[in-house]
């Protein structure tokens, strides 16, 4: 089913964020390298982005790498961080040309220093954009976000007791402050979970999981996910309009 953004029967969300799983399985079942799939994988962000934009999405967050991933093989971390090099030194252009703007939230000190200065230049190049906000999640965990969020604080308000610390105040902090809350999560790949992504954004969130592996998920599949979501109430702890 496709979707209508201009449809008020077919709300688009506003912000969708992706943790997008399934890659290695997507490789065994085409009897291909671990690296191959990831590889498939990044080749579907682009089209992801593109659809999401064509759909009227605002923010889009893909979950690319966690806190937790440093603990897979040292042959495929390295070929996770050869594909984000690439990524960055190829797709600025284009991004920029497709009015994207990108951002990479996580705690980048944990790679090298050329992914370092090739995410400071990409975000740079891409930040005029207004089309579509692209936000990586790279070495990125929902309780390292909150953890910092805290220190923020605390750094900007030196001396002063923590009850003076409310939900609104720490939002800010967060490392995605600039977006709203997701409207919708998708999780590839079969899994019903969200594995320590953005958890205090994704309170309210409607959450769609899929066994369509990553780099299998298409146009079509999203569009699957948006007529799903489109059938749902958002309640917000309140009660039913009906």
């Amino acid at each position: 089913m496709s979707i209508d953004p201009t449809s008020a029967s077919s709300p688009v969300p506003e912000h969708i964020a992706i943790i997008m799983d399934g890659n290695r399985r997507w490789a065994k079942q085409h009897g291909l390298p671990v690296a191959l799939g990831h590889a498939n994988g990044a080749r579907q962000v682009r089209k992801i982005v593109q659809a999401c934009a064509n759909r009227g999405v605002r923010y889009l967050t893909l979950f690319a790498f966690s806190t937790e991933n440093w603990r897979r093989p040292q042959d495929e971390v390295s070929s996770l961080m050869g594909l984000m090099t690439l990524y960055l030194q190829r797709e600025v252009k284009d991004m920029s040309a497709k009015g994207v703007c990108l951002k990479i939230v996580g705690d980048t000190s944990g790679f090298s220093e050329r992914i370092q200065s090739l995410i400071i230049e990409a975000q740079e190049k891409t930040a005029h954009n207004s089309t579509i906000t692209l936000t990586i999640a790279a070495n990125y965990g929902g309780r390292w976000d909150l953890l910092e969020a805290i220190k923020s604080w605390q750094s900007a308000h030196p001396g002063e007791s923590v009850n003076g610390l409310n939900e609104a105040t720490l939002s800010t902090h967060l490392g995605l402050a600039y977006a709203p809350d997701p409207d919708l999560l998708i999780r590839t790949g079969g899994e019903s979970r969200i594995s320590n992504f953005m958890l205090w954004q994704l309170a309210y969130t409607e959450l769609f999981f899929t066994d369509t592996l990553w780099p299998s998920f298409n146009a079509a599949e999203l569009d699957r996910s948006l007529a799903w979501y489109s059938t749902r109430e958002r309640r917000f702890g309140g009660s039913s309009k009906t």
